[in-house]
């Protein structure tokens, strides 16, 4: 009866009616300024108060608490040698590596943020918006990305031949070998999938010699299978390996090849144009299941990737091993000693060397690829690649510096150029 009495008040006086109808726009005013200071509020670290960004540097990080900071501020407040850091709002104590992002927040920032276009190659054929990230530090951007489904099942290794400028990737499809050109189209494809000759029955990894023959470790009978690049088989080895993994080509045009089962990294040395096995030398033993192996071009340093073990679920860590040419141990960092430098646990699946000498190592945990500075510096960190990628598990580099990252987790090869 209030309300009734109320509308026929406003009814029958037209000069209240018209100032209530004044005060309206008022009112979406302050609802509008309302929710702008709410989205400014959420959206900016209640530490330093500056806004949070899809940027390393003021990137929003979860605490286990609930509490939510910028990772600045988590650098800022961590302790310098233990790394443990107390919530500003409810003085729980963590540690930095105990951080994670902020998925919603990061989500409502890219919502929220205006689309950048960043033009690509001509021929690109990518669905991927959000690999369009920029590496200030090294100089990468995004160019394009090609495979996917179908096209690639299940890739494990890349290798880049330079004398042809020509990507060549092992894979689970019928023909296990594919050859691509830099714009993405397929320019060969061999090694049947099955038990005879040469076939490939679990190809590992992939190299090319620098004479142009295609190099695979095959799980499947244990074995190193060379071809030419018309896919004819040129040798086999069988009997030096318990299970051959990851490899790559020296610069005197030898492969080094890693053991996980023996523990173990072997140099092979043959004549591939002729087919003919040299020498298999075991190099370097007591290693903890290495797996992916990377050379430098320039100097002949060897990394490799050791991937540790221990009891209980979700245990599990790596540890990157570089030698100097003549198998001299310059460095070596694992998990733990990378969570002092960078806040979140680290699982390197893939590495390379790029032109200058620097290691680049894929991480599958964060989704990343970092750079872990020259062998006589070793490690200094930098994350070069943060978005855009599912599960990288290899890496190789071009002629002209462009990195390749294969990424498992989307079947397909995305290449970011030198800028």
């Amino acid at each position: 009866m209030a309300a009734s009495r109320r509308k026929h008040s406003i009814i029958n006086n037209p000069l209240k009616a018209a100032t209530m109808s004044a005060r309206a726009p008022d009112r979406m005013q302050i609802m509008t300024e309302l929710v702008n200071e709410t989205e400014v509020s959420l959206l900016e670290c209640k530490v330093c108060f500056e806004k949070y960004s899809q940027k390393k540097k003021h990137r929003p990080r979860n605490l286990p608490c609930g509490h939510v900071i910028c990772l600045e501020c988590v650098f800022s407040l961590a302790h310098p040698r233990n790394f443990r850091l107390e919530c500003p709002f409810c003085r729980r104590a963590c540690k930095s590596s105990e951080t994670s992002d902020c998925l919603p927040l990061l989500h409502l920032i890219e919502i929220l943020s205006p689309a950048t276009n960043i033009p690509l190659a001509s021929g690109t054929t990518t669905g991927v918006g959000d690999e369009a990230a920029v590496s200030a530090s090294l100089g990468l951007t995004f160019n394009l990305s090609f495979g996917g489904w179908g096209t690639l099942i299940n890739p494990t290794g890349i290798a880049m031949c330079r004398r042809s400028d020509c990507v060549v990737v092992a894979h689970d499809g019928k023909k296990r070998i594919k050859l691509f050109g830099l714009s993405g189209s397929c320019m060969q494809e061999f090694g049947e999938r099955g038990d005879a000759g040469n076939d490939i029955k679990y190809p590992l990894d992939v190299t090319v010699t620098l004479d142009g023959h295609v190099v695979v470790t095959d799980s499947g009978d244990h074995s190193v299978k060379v071809f030419d690049f018309n896919g004819r088989g040129k040798l086999i080895i069988r009997e030096y390996f318990c299970l051959p993994w990851g490899l790559d080509t020296t610069p005197e045009n030898e492969i080094i090849l890693s053991d996980p089962e023996a523990g173990a990294l072997c140099r092979l040395t043959a004549n591939f144009r002729k087919g003919e096995l040299k020498k298999v030398q075991k190099i370097q033993s007591n290693l903890c299941h290495p797996r992916e192996v990377a050379v430098s071009q320039t100097n002949g340093i060897i990394a490799v990737i050791e991937h540790l073990t221990a009891k209980g679920p979700n245990y599990s860590s790596t540890s990157v091993k570089i030698f100097s040419a003549d198998m001299k141990l310059i460095g070596q960092m694992d998990s733990f000693g990378l969570n002092l430098v960078f806040p979140s646990k680290i699982y390197a699946t893939a590495l390379a060397f790029n032109r200058e000498g620097h290691i680049i190592v894929a991480d599958a945990y964060n989704q990343v690829v970092l750079c872990l500075g020259k062998p006589e510096e070793f490690p200094i960190l930098r994350p070069i690649i943060t978005q855009g990628l599912s599960y990288p598990v290899a890496l190789t580099y071009t002629a002209n510096n462009s990195l390749i990252v294969l990424d498992s987790g989307d079947h397909s090869i995305k290449i970011y150029t030198a800028s």
